[in-house]
Order: C-alpha cells, then sequence, then structure tokens
C-alpha cells in the first residue's frame, strides 16, 4: 500500500497496512532535528504520507498600518489579514494586536481589507503542486485551519468579538460572514485543485469545555463552517474533511459530523479520552493525533511514549480510522529520545497484521 492509499483507506475508516502518522517541530527542535540527523525536512527524513499546499499571499496587500496610529514595536509582523504579531520570548509566543479593536460601526467592518486570495497568483500553483505530490504517491492537504471564527478575532479581538455576538450582532455578522465568502471560495479551488484532504479548524474549546456555549457556537459558526464544508464536497465530494480544534469539543463532535466533517484533530488526552471518543464515534468520524503534548512527549520516558503509541493502536486504530500524530507542535522542552521514540514505535506497533 503507497502512503497515499494508506492515509485515504485509513481516513475512510478502513484498515490500511500500517497506521499513517506525522509530528511538528517548532523552530528550537527543528534545529534539533538538523543537528540530530544532517536533514532539512522531517516529512522528507521520516517519510510521513501527507504533504500540505497553500494560497500565496497576495502581491497586493493594504497597508494595514493605518490600523496601528500608536506605532508597533521593532520585528513586529503584519500577516496577510492585517493583525500585527509583537515578538515574544519564542516563536509563536507573539502577542497579538487586533486591527479592528478599536471599530464598532458596520462601516467600519465592511470596510476593513480582507487578503484578496482570488487572485490568480495566490493559487494558480495549486494544482501543480497536488499533481506532483500525487505523482509521489503522497496525500495531498489543503490547508485552511484559522478558518472563521480565529482569524476573526484575530482581527476584532476575542473580547470585542464575543460582545459584538450578543449586543451588537449585525457588526459580528459582516465580519464572519466576509470571512466565510472567502473561505468558501478557497475551500472551492483546494477541491479543483483534487486535494486529498480539506484542513479546516478553529480553537473553540479549552480543555474545561467549550470556549462559547454551544447555542453560540450552532448560531454563529455551525452554518458557516457547513458552507465551506459543502462549497468543497459539492465539486469534490470524496474530499475528506479534517477539522481541528485543541481543548474539550465533545459538546458539538456530533454537529460537527453533520455538517462533514470526517476527521477530528488533536483529540487531547489531557481533557478526552481517545479510546473512549473512539468507541463513540468511530463508526462515523477518524481521529488524527491523540498523544499528548503536555504529558507524553515532553515528560514520560521513550519507554513510555512507545506504549502510548501502542495503545492508540490497539484502540483508537483498530478497524482503521487513526492518523497517529502529537497534539501540537513540539516543543523545546521534549527530549530529542521521545522524538525518535514516537517514530520508532510506529514504525514498531502501527502495522495491522501485528493486532490480535
Amino acid at each position: 500500500m503507497n502512503p497515499r492509499e494508506r492515509v485515504l483507506t485509513a481516513m475512510r475508516r478502513r484498515v490500511p497496512d500500517r497506521v499513517p502518522y506525522a509530528l511538528s517541530l517548532t523552530p528550537p527542535m527543528m534545529q534539533t532535528f538538523r543537528e540530530k540527523t544532517g536533514a532539512e525536512d522531517p516529512a522528507e527524513y521520516w517519510n510521513f504520507e501527507t504533504r500540505p499546499v497553500w494560497f500565496d499571499s497576495p502581491k497586493v496587500r493594504a497597508d494595514y498600518r493605518q490600523y496601528f496610529p500608536e506605532g508597533l514595536p521593532d520585528g513586529t509582523r503584519i500577516d496577510d489579514w492585517g493583525v500585527a504579531n509583537v515578538p515574544g520570548s519564542m516563536y509563536h509566543f507573539t502577542k497579538m494586536v487586533h486591527p479592528l479593536r478599536h471599530a464598532y460601526t458596520i462601516d467600519e467592518i465592511a470596510e476593513y481589507p480582507l487578503p484578496d486570495y482570488t487572485r490568480v497568483e495566490c493559487w494558480q500553483h495549486l494544482a501543480r503542486d497536488v499533481a506532483g505530490y500525487h505523482e509521489r504517491d503522497l496525500a495531498a492537504l489543503g490547508a485552511l485551519e484559522m478558518t472563521i471564527f480565529e482569524v476573526g478575532w484575530y482581527i476584532r479581538g476575542m473580547e470585542d468579538l464575543f460582545s459584538d455576538m450578543i449586543l451588537r450582532p449585525d457588526v459580528a455578522e459582516i465580519l464572519l460572514e466576509r470571512i466565510t465568502e472567502l473561505r468558501v471560495f478557497q475551500a472551492q479551488t483546494y477541491a479543483r485543485a483534487d486535494v486529498d484532504i480539506l484542513d479546516l479548524g478553529d480553537d473553540i474549546a479549552t480543555q474545561r469545555g467549550m470556549l462559547m456555549s454551544p447555542k453560540m457556537w450552532r448560531q454563529w459558526l455551525k452554518p458557516r463552517l457547513a458552507r465551506v464544508v459543502e462549497a468543497a464536497k459539492a465539486i469534490k465530494p470524496d474530499i475528506l474533511v479534517w477539522y481541528h480544534t485543541d481543548g474539550d469539543c465533545r459538546d458539538v463532535i456530533v454537529d460537527l459530523i453533520e455538517v462533514g466533517v470526517d476527521i477530528l484533530n488533536p483529540v487531547q488526552p489531557e481533557c478526552m479520552d481517545p479510546a473512549e471518543i473512539k468507541a463513540k464515534y468511530g463508526d462515523r468520524l477518524s481521529f488524527a493525533g491523540t498523544v499528548g503534548t503536555q504529558t507524553t512527549m515532553p515528560y514520560g520516558t521513550p519507554a513510555e511514549v512507545k506504549a502510548v503509541v501502542r495503545k492508540r493502536v490497539e484502540t483508537v486504530g483498530r478497524g482503521g480510522g487513526l492518523f497517529l500524530a502529537p497534539t501540537h507542535v513540539l516543543e523545546p522542552d521534549v527530549p530529542w529520545e521521545n522524538v525518535l521514540a514516537f517514530v520508532e514505535a510506529v514504525e514498531e506497533y502501527g502495522w495491522y497484521d501485528q493486532l490480535s
């Protein structure tokens, strides 16, 4: 079974030859990877089965500096959406400055310049990139996480966006609707480019439960997520939809299935029992992740890492439906020996002909 077949078989809840897997490294861990292996790309070095493709940034961008009249510290990066990221202690530990933090009228929201991903330079490479991965028997994943809610609060500020939903619904409506329309276009474009998996996601939960009530999520976000999924599947009915949310999202798992999500990621074991989730939803849903980056990966011994991998294969992986991975990027507190133990354990325990 080639790598692409392995991923598609597993994620369609059938039994492949081996559990597919991957891991992601922060820049400090990438430096360790280079020093230990002499290689540059973990996916190539370990022969991961999937590769992501992305929209490129528009060549023409708005001057978002007008939204920060007080100025920004040196080294601040402004992303495609106009969100300022002020350097923090390392890598992704940045402080966001939200460009619409002082906006309160519909006109201010309606006139805010979202990135124009419809420009041909943003997407013309996608079909070529996907075809290249398919020629190598790799599964192509169309990256579209931070789909609606997260990019919305990045622009507006989380407190203000939640306040809008309750006190100024017309303001929340126009921002989320504009983002959704853009995401629908991107989902359609990925489907036309023949990606195997559409990678959506918004962090909608904490480890103690939902960030908002399920009722609020169903009102504001579920219908919009459904539109994005429907847009992709209307063009490519067999596209698989991957949905990422950290935290305990059990209150809306059935809703995610209803809108067409095929794969739930990352299933944090610190707040959800992966075996229990598999037993309850595994007839309708596949799972990616399941190996804790707050527990097992930084604090376990190599033997404990291997034991967790084996347990996940034997429980969540039984009958197919598992893409094994740490639940987040690996931080510098993860011993290199544990990274190796994770990879070695997949090779040792991940083969289905070994399951009793």
